[in-house]
């Protein structure tokens, strides 16, 4: 079973070459010095908007043997938290997903629906960057429509459990941008209320900060529930590695998403 890419061509360019491209347009002047991570929060928009931003994050992550990809499920197809099964297809070629860590999970509230993964960006277009900067890895990607506190500390312990289950090296990434549509200086106001308590890996304060900024981050939930497993696998804080908006890209900061690359260390 395959899943084919969905946002080729869209959000990322479609062709081998013209990929590569881009990727090293992304890392350009980033620097490659890596951190030790359990963690982290990479946006997913087009990457002429988000991609520097992310790459600033897949530049410092250190290799792994599995990284576990948690996304928002913006179409709410298929469980409200869904695993796959299948091997993903991207322009830069396959990935396959870690069976055994799948396996961990089964009897979690996490499901494997091939449903909720099918026409999905959020975790679609971090695989790119996995695969131009790493070699020889697998995946797990988790999809939410549910983003509450008390379901992300779920999917969060699960993780965390399923890590201890396989005993291998394992790096929880969160795929998430952050205010959406808003001005500019408003969005990076209620932005920096948001990341300054993920980087406390504070849980209760993130959920907060997220209902009292009235924040439009899509992926609260995948956030969330990364916070939570990175600190059972022993995370002690989080480091902003960049932040920037649409509005730096486009010009126009009347309207703009906020997007964050976060260390979770």
């Amino acid at each position: 079973m395959r899943r084919r890419p969905a946002v080729a061509g869209m959000f990322y360019e479609s062709s081998v070459e013209a990929l590569r491209r881009q990727l090293e347009e992304c890392f350009a002047g980033v620097p490659r010095e890596e951190i030790e991570m359990k963690g982290a929060v990479v946006p997913h928009a087009g990457y002429i908007y988000s991609g520097s931003v992310a790459a600033a994050v897949y530049a410092r992550m250190p290799p792994a043997e599995t990284f576990v990809i948690l996304g928002p499920n913006h179409y709410l197809a298929g469980s409200a938290v869904a695993t796959s099964a299948a091997k993903w297809l991207t322009p830069l070629g396959e990935v396959p997903v870690d069976e055994d860590f799948v396996e961990a999970l089964r009897g979690s509230i996490i499901d494997t629906d091939e449903t909720a993964h099918r026409q999905e960006h959020s975790i679609e277009v971090q695989l790119p960057f996995l695969q131009f900067t790493f070699q020889n890895f697998k995946f797990v990607p988790i999809c939410m429509s549910l983003h509450d506190e008390d379901t992300a500390k779920e999917v969060g312990e699960s993780i965390a459990e399923a890590v201890l289950k396989v005993k291998r090296r394992v790096i929880v990434i969160a795929s998430s941008d952050f205010t959406h549509y808003e001005p500019d200086s408003i969005a990076r106001e209620k932005d920096k209320r948001v990341i300054d308590a993920i980087c406390e890996l504070d849980v209760a304060k993130f959920y907060r900060a997220v209902r009292e900024v009235n924040s439009t981050a899509c992926g609260v939930g995948p956030v969330g529930a990364m916070l939570v497993a990175a600190k059972m696998l022993g995370a002690t804080k989080g480091l902003l590695l960049k932040y920037a908006t649409s509005g730096d890209i486009t010009g126009d900061r009347s309207s703009v998403v906020g997007y964050g690359g976060i260390a979770i260390i």
